[in-house]
């Protein structure tokens, strides 16, 4: 008799610890859950026409002088330079597409054509990037266009790995030549909970790996 109730505590107190510790562990879970605020930008910092020019990008250059016409796209070589009828070779790097398009109209305009106008174009931005690390199906470097968001960057890196910390994703970004970083909540933005964050040239993007 006293074996069978021994045997019965034993059992008792197994179940009991068992049952503590599935409920330690499912609030151990849910505590390692990330809800962070929103406490970064939802709107993009910057004007789109004011993003410079470098290697690799692509415009197309329109001059109309006279009844004539002339137009062309060009890709700015490795030291940011394009060759352009008339006048030769022309720095681009640096600058905006409409500061480039003023110079070439000024410099057409200075003895080669008489009252040229020169309409400038980008056609494709290649030389400005983001780079994303981490816990994503290939780290490195992405190239940047103009409206895109955190979700993409991470598309195009490859999505999340299975190990990924999504709603704790930092971003790192450049501001008044100050280091500032952003938790961003990357899966709930996708399912639509948070609004979007709109990336930036030169961004740094981390996955964390998730601890549970």
């Amino acid at each position: 008799m006293n074996s069978l109730v021994a045997h019965c505590i034993s059992l008792w107190s197994m179940r009991a610890i068992m049952l503590a510790l599935t409920v330690v562990l499912a609030v151990g879970v849910a505590a390692c859950g990330d809800n962070p605020p929103v406490v970064y930008p939802t709107v993009a910092p910057f004007d789109d026409s004011k993003l410079a020019l470098g290697p690799g990008d692509k415009i197309e250059l329109t001059i109309f002088y006279g009844s004539e016409e002339s137009k062309a796209t060009y890709t700015l070589d490795g030291s940011g330079q394009l060759e352009v009828r008339f006048i030769g070779s022309v720095e681009a790097k640096g600058k905006t597409a409409r500061e480039t398009q003023e110079m070439i109209r000024s410099r057409l305009a200075d003895g080669y054509l008489k009252d040229p106008v020169v309409s400038l174009t980008v056609v494709e931005i290649n030389s400005l990037k983001c780079s994303v690390f981490g816990q994503v199906g290939s780290s490195g470097s992405v190239k940047f266009t103009p409206g895109m968001t955190i979700t993409e960057a991470i598309a195009k890196s490859g999505g999340f790995t299975p190990l990924a910390r999504k709603n704790m994703v930092k971003v790192t970004r450049l501001v008044s030549d100050k280091k500032e970083t952003y938790k961003i909540p990357v899966e709930m933005i996708a399912a639509g909970e948070r609004p979007n964050f709109p990336m930036m040239p030169g961004d740094e993007v981390f996955v964390p790996e998730r601890p549970w």
